[in-house]
């Protein structure tokens, strides 16, 4: 006989430490709630520094399930909830910060307005890996450097989770994009679409004079922080507008100053430690679901399978920088 009140969930109880999976309460979807059974589940390196007790951004209190992304099919509906139904395959950035519990379980109770209907032509697995990456993407090159047709536009970190999926965005827009990377991530960045740079053998204004005949790039996103921010301010050009997901650290604003250019930042938790703009999560989620039915916009996974049994192992993976893209827990 199947027990309905309770379910397998990855637990973090102490910082530091291997992941305890165990048997917990399965949760009852409150008002305006999806309860979704997961069926794939993210792993990103935001999730090691919460695990290390390194994420004071992340607000997490231990005991606690972990996991940012999710994959999954609506099993039950909260009052009030309308744009959901029984059955429904869905994905979303739901959890896993700011005391609300996380994807690595087989169930969780998730506030409608986070999640979005999953595209009709990817995997459970493909589907998981996208949330986060997308929507930080997606806030930096559309809703704050309003990326257009024929812009020339420099993603930093190209070869990154949110970097490869910054350049199908930015390419879906018709821009002109441009990435950095190592060497090892040269083909997979070309075959994107993007003019590969060399991140460590072509200096910033080399790169400025070869694309861009000086002139600087239209839109520079960041993904890598610290000093690649500050190449950043480098490589865009007068007017242009400069967005970063790590602008963390002390910056010199002089270059970007000087060529009246613009600066944003992102930070993809706020919504869900805040509770202003889960819908507007859910919507970016729901364009990119057009975006990869078009074929536009595919998410790159490492091939290897991992169960909640493995986890520790696929944190490891992301630790120690042998993933060749998104790192998936089959729930």
């Amino acid at each position: 006989m199947t027990d309905t009140h309770s379910m397998q969930a990855a637990v973090l109880r102490a910082y530091h430490s291997p992941f305890d999976v165990t048997s917990v309460a399965r949760p009852t979807p409150a008002e305006g709630q999806v309860l979704v059974r997961i069926r794939a589940s993210a792993v990103n390196p935001l999730d090691l520094k919460i695990q290390d007790g390194e994420a004071a951004h992340a607000r997490q209190t231990l005991p606690a399930i972990l996991g940012l992304d999710l994959a999954g099919v609506v099993d039950g509906v909260g009052a009030g909830v309308t744009q959901f139904r029984l059955g429904e395959e869905v994905y979303g950035l739901t959890g896993g910060v700011g005391g609300i519990p996380g994807s690595l379980a087989e169930y969780a109770a998730v506030d409608a307005d986070l999640l979005a209907p999953k595209p009709a032509n990817v995997t459970m697995r493909e589907a998981a890996a996208l949330p986060l990456i997308v929507v930080t993407a997606w806030e930096g090159l559309v809703d704050r450097a309003n990326v257009s047709p024929g812009q020339k536009v420099l993603i930093h970190g190209g070869g990154g989770g949110v970097g490869h999926v910054a350049i199908q965005i930015a390419r879906a827009f018709g821009a002109e994009v441009f990435a950095t990377g190592s060497v090892k991530d040269r083909q997979f960045i070309e075959s994107l679409g993007a003019t590969f740079i060399d991140r460590v053998e072509m200096p910033v204004l080399e790169y400025v004079v070869n694309y861009t005949s000086g002139r600087g790039f239209d839109l520079v996103y960041d993904t890598v922080g610290g000093a690649v921010l500050d190449a950043s301010f480098n490589a865009v050009a007068r007017f242009g507008h400069v967005v970063s997901a790590l602008g963390w650290g002390t910056h010199a604003l002089a270059p970007l100053s000087f060529r009246a250019a613009s600066y944003s930042g992102v930070f993809t938790l706020l919504p869900m430690l805040t509770g202003e703009g889960r819908a507007h999560h859910g919507e970016i989620l729901r364009k990119a679901s057009l975006l990869c039915e078009a074929g536009k916009l595919v998410p790159r996974l490492d091939p290897r399978r991992f169960s909640l049994n493995t986890i520790d192992d696929a944190y490891e993976a992301i630790r120690h920088g042998t993933a060749s893209g998104k790192i998936i827990i089959d729930i």
